[in-house]
This record gives C-alpha cells, structure tokens and sequence, in this order.
C-alpha cells in the first residue's frame, strides 16, 4: 500500500471524491488508458486527420527511445567538457523549459559549464546572457528551426562571435530551416527532434536532455526513472500515477474547480515553469481550460475560494506540513494532493507523469491538448506591427487599473505580464504584490515574463475561459541592442510583442490596461 501510495500521491478530495472514484471506474471501463497508449485520436474527439493530434504522440514512446540515445547525449557532453565555460540556450516555448528545470533544480556539476536560459527578447537579457562569448557555447533550439525569437537570437551571437560555427548547437525538427542553417555554418553539432511530439511534452526528448548532459545532469538515470513510470502509467486507473491525477485535474476543472494551485517547495520551485505552460497550453481552448497558480506557500487557507484545486509537490523527507497551510486547506474541504520526490533524479519520471495527466485531463474536459489555436493571433499581431513600423501603445491612466481591479469578481483570475527583463527584485515585488491581491480581491493571480508565457499561459489568456483581467507592465528598455541583419532592434521586438499580446486581448474583449511600472500595481493595492 505504501509503494502504491508513493506512486499516486496521497490526496484528500473532499467532494471531488465520489467522482473522481466514478471517474476511475468509467475510464477502466472504456479502456481509456489502453487507448491512449494506442494513439486512438478519438480520445479527445478527433480522427486520424486531424490536425496536432494524431501526430503528436510520439511523447510517449520517449522514456524507451531516448533511453537508447542517452549514451550518445553523454559522450557528446564529455567530449565538449572543458571547451567552454557557459552553455547558453537561445529558445522559446514548451521545448526549452524543461532544461531551465534541470538546472536550478541539480545546480552546477563539478568540471561542467553553468548555463542560462535566454528566452526573452529584453535587450537587458539578450546582453546579459553570454559576458564572454569567446568562452561560451551556443544552443540554438527551435522545433520549426523558424521561430522569430530564437532565430533573432542567433542572429546576435552569431556576429558576437565572429561567425563560429564551432560555438554553436542546434536542436530541432529534421530537415528544416535550422537544421539547413547548421550545416551551411558548420555548427559543432546537430541533433534532430521528434516531428511527431509536441514543444511543450518534449522535455524527455533531445530538447530538454542535450542541454541537461551538456552541463554535466545525469540523463540516463533521469530517462531510466521516466522509462519507470511510464511503465506504471499503462496500468488501471486506480492505480496509474498519471491517469489518477488526470481524473483529479478533469473533475476538480468540470467541478468549476479549475484554478489548479501548485505548492512547491523550495527544493522544486522551478519545476511550476514547465508545468504552467504544460497544463495552461494544453487545456486553455475552445472556452474551457485549467489555470495553473504556481505559489511556494499557502497563505492564508481562508482566502481561497472554491474555484481552487491544490497539489502540493515535495522530495521525500519533507513532511506535508514543511509546505505551509496544506491542513488548513484539507480542514477547509479544499481538494489537497501530495506529490513526493524520492530523488532530483525522479524529475523525469515527474514529467511523464504530468503529460500523461494532462493528456487525460484534456480528454475529460473535451479538448485537444496538442494544439494551440490562438497562440498565433499574438505572433500575427507582433508581425503586423514590425512590418508596418507602428507605434506601441502609451500607457493607460492610473485610473484604467484602479477600474480593472475593482471590475474582478470571485471565480475570475489577475494575469500580471511583464515586457521586462527577468530578475530575483523583481521577482520578489511580484510575490509580494501577489499576496496582497490574492488577500484583497480573493481570486487566483498569475504572473508572466513576456514574450515566455505567450508561448504558453497566453493560449489559455485567449482560448481559455472568459474569466481573465490582464495587467500589462511594459517598461520601455532605457538601451536598445540591434538583431544584426533584421530591420528591428530588441527592444522593438519586445515593444511589438507587447503590443500584439495587447490587441489580441482586446480583440477578444478580455479586460486589459498597460502600465509603465511595477511601482503603479504596487501603489493600487496598498
């Protein structure tokens, strides 16, 4: 019972209880794991035709087929050891996330580079990302080998570096642009993606596992624990780690419990980067959607409302209680999991886990959650405004906002987005401001660098219930930085962004202001 336990979670579901047990039933019932596991499109209502779906499965053959390859990841890391001192990722999206894990979670491996993850396009960032060029190797990763940022990226160390190709990596999809670009520039080397698997569930795939071996992470031990648990994800449903956890996220969303609150510990806190855009991506379409609310504590249990569902995730030996507030929330008929972590190494196993919920999730909520149809109306907006040289837009009076948070009801959410360069005061002001809205306007609150969460939370921000009020901070970079060879700079990048994002809210009549500091917010509520 314990090893079964360690494997689902412990939770205490409150009313969900009953239907998530009917839930288990039913999908035993209909054989919905086994049918997954077979690729049936009709899963989440769709056919062979249809598009991103039948298609993108390919994730979970990925613990078997990179457990293969592992050896390779580790032998191409070792021979670059020593070569370079600082592994820089140029990415965007779901597929680069899972490397930004791995790092803050193991930290830095003796001999190894440290690394950074460049997936802003604030010139502040893009300058600060690589002090030594000359000492740095250069990943270059894009699934369509087009994407504007990462290619922007490119572009600028490419020139830093005197065009050498020996500094630089690619990582994408076979046979397209980048891919084309890589050999023409003798990149140092090329590793080819999975076309059939989705940005967002290719963290076990060479676009989360090339950038963790390159800094020294042990990624056959991480994909062994993976191959591990999706082993233990083709089994019933009571007893399916990520199928269980699926019917807990589906119910707790057609429950209108569907602000799922994710309480990481210290120790895992970067792991709610990559499960925001995993869960918010995949579900957030066709007016439905599960909000993920990514915290490192709880509270105040009495400021939660019922739209709230809580899974909590911790390393073996942290007691439930060292995650502040989880038996008040349980005390309170809040639906509490916990997830627990025997090792830093069972992270890829905790991935698998999590897509294969979120697969299961999506096809209980009825839709599709290896697309994302309104991801583009932003990067179409952000194109119209470089190639028309429009202006981007002035802030809105003090009194837009003051009228934005007092127009926010219970069972809506506050997405705050920031057009800045990300940093730990920063980061701090927003825990802070964060609080005291939660506190003030008792309703779950988001916070997102852009362009980052337009490549994930911005899916759900479109497609996802009409339940959003958007706060756009975007602070005019004091210094710009050319992209070499592209008629715009950074910071006109960042301001288009900004401005597409913006349109595309008001295009589909969510609330929105735009302020040009963090400090306005932080006066508003007090």
């Amino acid at each position: 019972m314990k090893e079964l336990e360690a494997a689902v979670g412990r939770a205490r579901l409150a009313g969900l209880e009953s239907a998530v047990t009917a839930r288990l039933e039913r999908m035993a019932h209909e054989g919905l794991v086994e049918r997954i596991w077979a690729g049936e499109p009709a899963v989440w209502g769709g056919t062979a035709e249809s598009p991103e779906l039948a298609d993108r499965l390919g994730w979970l053959g990925l613990p078997d087929s990179m457990g293969r390859m592992a050896p390779e990841l580790v032998d191409f890391a070792e021979g670059q050891r020593g070569q370079a001192r600082h592994v820089v990722l140029c990415g965007m999206g779901g597929s680069s996330l899972a490397p930004e894990v791995f790092w803050r979670t193991f930290g830095p491996q003796a001999g190894f580079p440290s690394f950074t993850m460049l997936d802003s396009t604030a010139p502040a960032a893009v300058r600060a990302a690589a002090p030594d060029p000359s000492d740095s190797l250069f990943v270059v990763s894009s699934k369509s080998g087009t994407t504007l940022e990462t290619m922007s990226f490119h572009h600028y160390f490419w020139e830093l570096t005197g065009r050498s190709g020996s500094r630089f990596v690619a990582i994408t999809d076979p046979q397209g642009a980048l891919e084309r670009l890589a050999v023409d520039q003798h990149f140092l080397g090329v590793f080819s993606g999975h076309p059939e698997v989705g940005g967002r569930f290719s963290a076990l795939s060479v676009f989360g596992l090339v950038p963790a071996a390159l800094v020294g992470i042990d990624v056959a031990t991480i994909v062994e624990r993976a191959c591990s648990m999706a082993e233990k994800c083709r089994a019933a449903p009571a007893e399916n780690p990520g199928a269980r956890l699926g019917a807990i996220l589906g119910e707790a969303a057609l429950a209108g419990r569907d602000k799922l609150t994710l309480v990481l510990s210290p120790s895992l806190g970067p792991f709610g980067l990559w499960a925001e855009q995993l869960i918010a991506e995949s579900t957030g379409k066709m007016g439905k959607g599960i909000l993920p609310v990514v915290v490192d504590r709880v509270f105040d249990a009495d400021a939660y409302g019922s739209d709230r569902v809580f899974v909590a995730i911790t390393h073996a030996g942290e007691e439930a209680a060292s995650v502040d507030g989880l038996a008040a929330l349980v005390s309170r008929g809040h639906p509490v999991v916990h997830l627990t972590l025997a090792a830093d190494e069972d992270l890829g196993a905790e991935f698998f886990r999590w897509e294969f919920a979120t697969a299961v999730a999506c096809a209980l909520i009825d839709v599709n959650p290896f697309d994302q149809p309104n991801v583009a109306e932003s990067k179409a907006d952000t194109k119209a405004v470089l190639e028309g040289d429009e202006e981007i837009g002035e802030p809105d009076p003090p009194s837009a906002l003051e009228a934005l948070l007092a127009g926010v009801r219970r069972g809506h959410y506050l997405a705050i987005m920031l057009y800045s360069a990300p940093n730990r005061v920063t980061d701090e002001r927003l825990r802070s401001v964060r609080e005291r809205l939660e506190r003030g306007l008792g309703v779950a609150t988001t916070v997102g660098y852009g362009p980052r969460f337009l490549h994930s939370t911005g899916q759900l921000h479109k497609g996802g219930p009409p339940t959003g009020n958007f706060v756009q901070v975007f602070d005019r970079p004091a210094e710009d930085l050319d992209v070499p060879g592209m008629p715009y700079t950074f910071g006109r990048l960042l301001g288009a962004q900004a401005e597409g994002d913006f349109r595309a809210l008001q295009r589909r009549r969510r609330p929105v202001v735009r302020i040009g500091d963090l400090e306005l917010l932080e006066h508003a509520v007090g």
